[in-house]
């Protein structure tokens, strides 16, 4: 299949365009770079060393063979996306290229409404540019399951049977997401369902789970390959936080009682999911909603995890509980439905005490590139 990674220089776009392209896909990448400059902005950095993405495909083709075209742009910029799909012509065009992060949506107004707007008009326009130049592509979005909050009922794979007064009908699932960023994809799904329904786009929502991990078979070929590992307190993402932290001889951070329960999953499931949702794809007309998520852990479970392997691997650390920044649930419900990934060949890659030890002993070679000022939250929803 010819294949689009929007995103595609990114912690999931990066090793999902591998794959893809090992797999025996025809991969191009579209990426304007922006998660490199908010790096920039926030005086942050990946605390492994990332090559450029010319140097990353001109590596994958020596070790390979393989090409994987690039094309640096932006989705807000619509006759720069007509032309990538003129030339392409996609059979699945991945979605990967949003501004991801919660706290940094809710740093300021221009914050908020810039990931807003970056996020929304870029699906909008991804959405029009199928209508227009190819219609038959299927629209792979990455979705969150940040998108349903933590409602004290089951969550369902993106619909749900109601009764109500003497009558039954099957509607979207209620959302209530919990940033700004969130926002930004539950008005995604509701312009792709829309647009399903009125031009019968196909599409699929993978309403995914938090990430962790850093390598998968691909990106450990070469240094050059190498993909990005975020530990700051605005991009990095809970377990891979705490492993750095422990590395560092910094506390794990727990945000309040540490009880809010997320679903999780291995970056090596994440580009298998996609794999799964591209050769099988939606029906015309069809907007399909999977939860891919592996496992269910609270952040308080997480951190105990890597304290364990921390300490057998020499690193004594402590669980520090903070001031939570958000505004959230710390005790709750939370169960989630996650069965269709499964059903179509999904098989987990699970959270055991050797994957965190992986994860640990590649993150000790580079602890001397992590800038600890940048560890604690500094973003507040309040």
């Amino acid at each position: 299949m010819n294949i689009i990674i929007a995103g595609g220089d990114g912690f999931c776009g990066w090793p999902t365009a591998l794959y893809l392209s090992k797999q025996g896909h025809d991969v191009s990448i579209i990426d304007n770079m922006a998660r490199r400059k908010w790096d920039e902005e926030l005086k942050s950095n990946s605390i492994t060393p990332i090559a450029d993405l010319k140097e990353r495909v001109e590596k994958w083709k020596e070790l390979t063979g393989k090409e994987i075209r690039t094309y640096e742009g932006d989705l807000n910029h619509y006759d720069f996306l007509k032309e990538v799909l003129r030339q392409e012509r996609p059979d699945a065009f991945v979605h990967f290229a949003e501004q991801r992060s919660a706290p940094y949506s809710m740093i300021d107004r221009e914050h908020a409404i810039f990931t807003q707007v970056n996020n929304v008009v870029g699906t909008l326009n991804v959405l029009y540019g199928i209508k227009e130049m190819v219609p038959d592509c299927h629209l792979i979005k990455l979705g969150t399951m940040g998108e349903y909050g933590t409602p004290n009922i089951p969550i369902e794979e993106g619909y749900l049977e109601v009764e109500h007064k003497g009558r039954k009908d099957v509607l979207p699932y209620p959302k209530q997401p919990g940033s700004f960023y969130h926002l930004s994809k539950v008005h995604d799904s509701h312009n792709i369902m829309f647009t399903c329904k009125i031009w019968g786009i196909r599409a699929t929502d993978l309403n995914q789970g938090v990430v962790y991990g850093l390598d998968t078979e691909e990106t450990q070929m070469d240094p050059i390959l190498a993909n990005r590992l975020d530990y700051d307190g605005v991009f990095g993402t809970a377990l891979n936080r705490f492993i750095i932290q422990s590395t560092v001889g910094h506390d794990l951070t727990v945000y309040g009682k540490g009880g809010q329960t997320r679903g999780f999953l291995n970056i090596k499931d994440t580009v298998r999911c996609i794999e799964i949702a591209a050769e099988n794809p939606a029906d015309k007309g069809e907007f399909r909603v999977f939860n891919q998520f592996t496992e269910e852990f609270s952040v308080l479970d997480l951190a105990n995890k890597v304290q364990k392997v921390a300490q057998e691997e020499g690193f004594n650390t402590d669980v520090a509980h903070l001031d939570n920044p958000r505004v959230e649930l710390e005790d709750h419900f939370f169960h989630a439905e996650n069965t269709k990934l499964r059903d179509l060949g999904l098989e987990p890659h699970l959270l055991t005490d050797e994957v965190i030890r992986e994860i640990l002993r590649t993150v000790m070679n580079h602890k001397d590139r992590v800038i600890e000022e940048n560890v604690l939250p500094s973003v507040t929803w309040k």
